[in-house]
């Protein structure tokens, strides 16, 4: 007999606005508490010294978390210039300083060069894995860790502000998967010839979710002491913005619940989410007009 998973079955995506300093450990392990939920996940982890939308799927909803994971991500970040640390942000120890200031047009100039497919080196204190460890924990033991680089795809980057008197600017960037910000910043400083860190790091959406639809922590937990917390959630299919969505009746998602393809016309072949109704049944792939389920929902 299948032991019975503990705390209540919650289907949905929750958009956190992650504080300042919590892992995205534990921001998962307060709503897991708070909504007594058997299964939380996160799409994409943000470092303690980042802040912003984090978005944290529930029960059926993991099952969409590849789709959040791959989405385009939008971040305003700031870079110091003149100083380098290990880790690329203001928690790292310094390894550089006495770097220039640049000028704002001399910025301007060289944001071209970061735009399209690129390629960078993700920090050294990042959550890449080194012969089965994370980059990170090597990093903090003391080694030296040599990372390769990846192609990345940056959407649009753009200066917001820029104080010279405090020697710091301030960007905004649109990126594709696996780009790591605190590279960008360090990269932009090295092609200005000088040294260059983040000491912030805030991310404003995360394909459909977007700041103006999240919620804090503390206010999370306050919520949930007068109302049901589990009002503010959004629905699973969320997530599937981007797919085609595909109407079955109740008999074809009979079908597809227990694994069996189905035939539809006049489909698109490709990725796709199958619906009876409100209810979503599968995530699928059509091919040559048959439905074949990939995920199945127990809704």
């Amino acid at each position: 007999m299948a032991r019975r998973r503990k705390g209540d079955k919650v289907d949905g995506w929750l958009v956190i606005d992650k504080p300042l300093g919590a892992s995205s450990a534990k921001a998962v392990a307060i709503v897991k508490r708070t909504l007594n939920a058997q299964k939380v996940g996160h799409g994409g982890t943000l470092d303690p010294m980042a802040t912003g939308i984090l978005p944290i799927g529930l029960g059926e909803a993991t099952k969409t978390m590849p789709f959040i994971v791959d989405a385009t991500k939008d971040y305003d970040f700031t870079v110091k210039w003149g100083v380098a640390t290990d880790s690329a942000d203001r928690e790292g120890q310094i390894i550089h300083s006495g770097g220039h200031i640049p000028e704002k047009a001399a910025i301007e100039a060289i944001l071209p060069d970061f735009t399209g497919n690129i390629e960078q080196v993700p920090p050294a204190h990042s959550a890449v894995k080194v012969n089965g460890k994370r980059a990170y924990e090597l990093a903090r033991a003391g080694e030296t860790v040599v990372l390769q680089k990846r192609l990345v795809e940056i959407q649009s980057l753009s200066l917001v502000s820029h104080d010279a008197d405090a020697g710091e600017s301030c960007f905004h960037v649109v990126c594709g998967k696996g780009t790591y910000v605190r590279s960008l910043g360090r990269d932009i400083a090295t092609s200005l010839d000088t040294y260059g860190h983040l000491t912030a790091l805030r991310r404003t959406r995360v394909g459909p979710f977007a700041l103006d639809a999240s919620i804090s922590l503390e206010n999370l937990e306050e919520l949930s002491h007068s109302a049901p917390a589990a009002g503010l959630l959004r629905p699973i299919t969320t997530a599937l913005d981007d797919i085609p969505a595909v109407a079955v009746t109740a008999l074809e998602a009979a079908d597809l619940k227990q694994g069996r393809p189905i035939q539809q016309t006049g489909v698109k072949q490709g990725i796709c989410y199958c619906m009876d109704g409100d209810i979503p049944v599968a995530i699928a792939e059509v091919m040559d007009e048959m439905v074949r389920p990939l995920r199945v929902f127990n809704m």
